[in-house]
């Protein structure tokens, strides 16, 4: 099978496993962000295989209520804990996939944290969906697509095929909007545009927003996600 031939297989296995969103992200331009984040075996990778999963709007709209017992486990459920297990899934039948053609393939995780000072996997599912041309890295630290904003949730999965990769990177389109940063409730969010070169907390603190969920936690499922309710793009 030729590369070509490979990677049409593989878009369309990707749909089989109902994938709303899926592209093959060449990762040599993030090497070095990769090396950093997950070290030279992850790094070795050359390609990922990106697939999202659009959320419930229904469910994301009720955000605002999320004080609400009902909205916050409504959320936690059929837009996280029941979304990672199909992600996972999904990866987990990619992989093998894969392997069954003989390549190598690391599936990463939908959501489960190595780092806990830095607060992050081995792997960006964002930075991979964003290489394969899915969608930009808004001011939110989300990745937003053009078709559902940011309501959408990743997996990647790492593999030596020889894909083609079949999209690149977008141009960011936040323009001027700043409503992720200003319904933050911790202001955790500088408003700044995403840029490769700086690092994520010139954009992001995740410890005010790590700190913040700690405390939703002592009175019910911790939930906030407003800045992916708020966003136009999705809305």
């Amino acid at each position: 099978m030729d590369d070509k031939l490979l990677s049409q297989n593989i878009l369309s296995y990707a749909a089989v496993l109902e994938a709303d969103f899926s592209g093959i992200a060449d990762l040599s331009p993030a090497y070095q962000a990769i090396l950093a984040q997950g070290g030279p075996e992850v790094a070795d990778y050359p390609r990922a295989i990106s697939m999202g999963i659009r959320l419930v709007n229904s469910i994301v709209n009720q955000l605002p209520r999320r004080s609400d017992r009902m909205v916050a486990v409504s959320y936690r459920s059929h837009a996280y804990d029941v979304i990672n297990t199909r992600l996972d899934a999904m990866a987990s039948r990619m992989a093998s996939h894969l392997q069954r053609l003989g390549y190598a393939a690391l599936p990463v995780p939908a959501s489960l944290r190595v780092d806990d000072e830095r607060i992050c996997s081995f792997f960006s599912h964002k930075m991979a969906a964003h290489l394969a041309g899915l969608g930009w890295i808004g001011k939110s630290c989300l990745l937003v697509t053009p078709q559902a904003g940011p309501r959408v949730r990743w997996i990647s999965v790492l593999t030596n095929a020889p894909l083609q990769a079949n999209g690149e990177p977008m141009a960011e389109r936040c323009g001027d909007c700043n409503a992720c940063k200003d319904i933050c409730p911790v202001q955790a969010l500088s408003g700044n545009a995403f840029d490769p070169k700086e690092p994520r907390e010139a954009r992001f603190d995740a410890h005010k927003c790590e700190q913040y969920f700690q405390e939703l936690e002592k009175s019910g499922p911790p939930v906030c996600g407003m800045c992916l309710y708020v966003c136009p793009h999705g809305r």
